[in-house]
């Protein structure tokens, strides 16, 4: 069959090209498909007749809902969500021209909801649970969706019938299992880690299956008991490095429900390729129920190579240097990131005016280094203030920006603010919060912990938006 595009359709049928792209995602063009993110059409397709009355194709809309393990403070729920600001240099209008993307001002563009439904979320810090409450209930989310306890006490309570703790009718289930055993900048204990899942030090060097770096089996108990129709995974690069942790993991995930999951090669997914200013590499895992995969899907998803038309992966929108001919854009820069961020004296966020005090260490030690501007950020890791690296150095320390030196800017590292910025987390997520109605405070040290601890939403909302794009066509 040959294929042609959007654009000479459109000439064709004497119609817009969003209208053509949206006959296409109302699935009212047969045998019309994605390739690289870009609708292709049969040349032989038939225009599309208009629906009396004018009114549109019924789509499905219906929620799909969402329980989040290992939570944190949001990143990948706050993905899955959508409805959130980033700037618009972060959005490739090249490729996801369907997410009709809304235009706030010159700078900013407003990602819409998706039809996900975060009904369940859970993590062991309490300062996590403050911010993400704070935050989500600007969705109409209750405080009691999130659940400050390990996964681990979770399960043994739905499984001693003392309480239901999971909600029924669950799609997806989402969880960044703990990744400090598996990332190079910790010991790389991987499955023999040190720490109890309560994050605090073993008394004693057993192996167990409630360490933390086993809590992804605890995710796989989850999985297990809510039997999702699918599940996505995420850790650190460093895992894929590890032995055979990679293998051991997805032949885990893939057993679980006696065999009833079909897992796909985990892959690495780079945040900086789909608008994040960021290094950050992380390995995403996802897990299909096969009872629910249509059956064309499971073939495909069951291939060696999987067709580019059901690759759950999302499809990357930036890159370091594109070509002339290339849909990609560039990568979104530090200095675009931190587009009107006053310097922290003439700042009005409280999150921008936070910033680490330690001094300097010296280029030996971590996170002594000065950002590049004109470059991606550094990966923002869930470290103490002596870690973070610096907004700007001193002269004296080598730095680079002699002008905004010679203007008064001190030395100083990056603010809370400015790393949630890295981490495409939308200025309205208020990050250091005072004690209230008996609640814990969220101090500054706190808050670079939980950013550095979570999933990029952008690259979250690029993984949503892919599987909700596919939804219908993976499942029955």
């Amino acid at each position: 069959m040959n294929y042609t595009s959007v654009e000479i359709i459109a000439q064709r049928w004497k119609l817009s090209e969003r209208r053509v792209q949206t006959y296409c995602a109302e699935g009212r063009i047969a045998g019309a498909k994605k390739q690289s993110g870009v609708w292709i059409i049969p040349d032989d397709a038939i225009k599309p007749m208009r629906l009396s009355g004018g009114k549109k194709a019924e789509a499905k809309t219906n929620p799909l809902n969402v329980l989040s393990l290992f939570s944190g403070c949001g990143g990948m729920d706050l993905g899955f969500e959508g409805s959130f600001r980033v700037l618009k240099e972060c959005v490739n209008p090249n490729i996801n021209s369907h997410w009709n993307v809304r235009k706030e001002n010159e700078r900013w563009v407003y990602l819409p909801k998706n039809r996900f439904h975060t009904v369940f979320a859970n993590d062991i810090r309490p300062d996590a649970q403050r911010t993400w409450t704070e935050y989500f209930a600007k969705y109409g989310i209750l405080p009691d969706t999130y659940h400050n306890q390990s996964i681990v006490d979770l399960v043994k309570l739905q499984k001693s019938n003392q309480h239901t703790i999971f909600p029924v009718n669950v799609d997806v289930v989402t969880g960044g299992f703990p990744c400090q055993d598996f990332s190079i900048a910790g010991k790389r204990r991987g499955f023999d880690s040190d720490k109890s899942h309560t994050g605090k030090v073993r008394e004693d060097n057993v192996p167990s299956i409630e360490s933390r770096g086993q809590l992804y089996m605890w995710m796989r108990e989850v999985i297990s008991i809510t039997k999702p129709k699918i599940f996505i995974a995420e850790n650190v690069k460093g895992l894929t490095n590890l032995k055979d942790v990679k293998e051991i993991i997805e032949k885990d995930f893939a057993s679980v429900c006696d065999g009833g999951y079909l897992v796909v090669p985990a892959r690495v997914l780079l945040a900086a390729d789909y608008g994040v200013p960021q290094s950050r590499e992380r390995v995403i895992f996802y897990g299909f129920k096969k009872s629910e995969l249509k059956p064309e899907a499971l073939a495909a998803l069951s291939g060696t190579i999987i067709d580019a038309e059901y690759d759950p992966y999302p499809i990357p929108t930036h890159c370091e240097r594109p070509g002339n001919t290339n849909q990609l854009r560039p990568f979104v820069t530090l200095r675009t990131a931190f587009v009107d961020l006053n310097e922290p004296k003439a700042a009005i966020d409280i999150d921008q005016k936070k910033y680490s005090h330690a001094k300097y260490m010296g280029r030996h030690c971590q996170g002594q280094t000065e950002v590049n501007l004109d470059g991606i950020g550094p990966t923002i890791r869930s470290e103490h203030h002596g870690n973070i690296e610096y907004r700007r150095l001193s002269a004296e320390h080598g730095g680079k920006y002699a002008m905004e030196l010679e203007n008064g800017m001190v030395e100083r590292r990056l603010t809370i603010r400015e790393c949630a910025r890295i981490q495409t987390f939308p200025d309205d997520y208020k990050f250091v919060l005072p004690a209230t109605r008996g609640e814990k405070s969220v101090s500054a040290s706190d808050a670079y912990k939980l950013i550095g601890n979570a999933v990029p939403p952008l690259l979250a909302y690029h993984i949503a938006k892919r599987l909700e794009d596919n939804w219908d066509k993976y499942f029955k």
